[in-house]
């Protein structure tokens, strides 16, 4: 999984590709393409807060990943005129990272913590009061010599990522005073993504060549910027450095990436279904043991595309292909050849 040029996690790249993936990320709402009721809603609450001299209330993003929840926290900060302190749920490990994190910030400060569904819970116990009443509650000492100590903390905004709200703890949840979804982006929006980005990157682009990515993009930006270097790096190596129709449809061929963003792994998973179960309905579990995946990387990673462009849908009693899934393929299912027989 981690090795596919479309998964939307962020992957561990080198360095340079790390800094040059932050250089094409949008700074200010004016030049985040997409998420429109979205940024409407989160201006809105910037101008009153900043109006009335107060903090932005805290807020929950969620989504499958790389929609631009990272990118959406720096936006924020950008628009509050705040800094933003960045980490991730993994690595804040015990009660005193998250104590020192909070006593570091100053007034109007926000921390971003991304895949917020994965602190551990005594720290999201600690987290609450220090979301709703601006003050930490700390044990000093062990045994009958331990004490607690309430520490003031200044009115910070925490900015919470998520592509699983369903693992979050309700009482964290609710501690939110935003919660919003990022949405798939329309293919014209990911177009407009890879225009700007290519005017970034330097990089030559017909309109036509846009078009052919950001249909096979998978409705992501963050695959789109990847396509975008790989395809320029062939132009490269195989042309003058321009990417046109032809060079683009040529290096993503040689990706194996198809009309529909699908690579092998995808097609995998849909022949799978379709030739041992006839297209289901089939368990998650034994979907799993069929594609050698584990449960939470077919939910995270395949299921939400597939489903968003209509090949894979979920029914009570498993996951099941659709007609579209068939004629993608240029398979015929049971029902159409039953169909033709009568």
């Amino acid at each position: 999984m981690i090795d596919r040029i479309v998964n939307a996690n962020a992957s561990d790249e080198e360095p340079q590709e790390v800094e040059l993936e932050a250089t094409l990320r949008p700074r200010d709402f004016k030049n985040y393409i997409g998420q429109e009721r979205l940024k409407q809603n989160i201006q809105l609450a910037i101008t009153a807060a900043k109006k009335r001299g107060e903090p932005l209330d805290h807020v929950l993003l969620h989504g499958p990943p790389g929609l631009g929840k990272t990118t959406m926290a720096s936006v924020i900060a950008h628009e509050m005129g705040a800094q933003i302190r960045i980490t991730s749920g993994p690595a804040i490990e015990r009660a005193g990272d998250l104590a020192s994190l909070l006593t570091n910030l100053e007034n109007g400060d926000i921390l971003f913590i991304d895949e917020i569904h994965r602190l551990n819970r005594n720290v999201e116990e600690v987290l609450y009061s220090a979301m709703e009443d601006f003050q930490l509650d700390i044990m000093i000492g062990k045994g009958p010599s331990a004490r607690s100590l309430r520490l003031d903390l200044p009115k910070f905004t925490i900015i919470g990522a998520t592509t699983r709200t369903g693992s979050l703890a309700a009482p964290l949840r609710d501690r939110f005073g935003m919660i919003h979804r990022l949405d798939f982006y329309t293919p014209e929006e990911i177009e407009q993504i890879l225009m700007r980005a290519a005017h970034i990157l330097n990089v030559a682009i017909d309109n036509v060549a846009a078009q052919t990515l950001a249909k096979r993009a998978r409705l992501t930006p963050r695959i789109a910027n990847r396509l975008l270097k790989r395809v320029r790096d062939y132009a490269d190596v195989n042309g003058d450095g321009m990417i046109n129709e032809t060079t683009s449809r040529q290096a993503l061929k040689l990706l194996d990436i198809d009309e529909l963003g699908l690579d092998s792994a995808d097609r995998s998973l849909l022949l799978a279904i379709m030739d041992n179960y006839d297209g289901g309905p089939v368990g998650l579990d034994t979907l799993a043991a069929l594609t050698a995946e584990e449960r939470g990387t077919i939910e995270e990673f395949y299921e939400p595309y597939l489903m968003q462009i209509g090949l894979l849908e979920r029914t009570p009693k498993g996951r099941k292909l659709t007609p579209k899934a068939y004629r993608h393929l240029g398979r015929t299912s049971s029902q159409d050849s039953q169909a033709a027989l009568l």
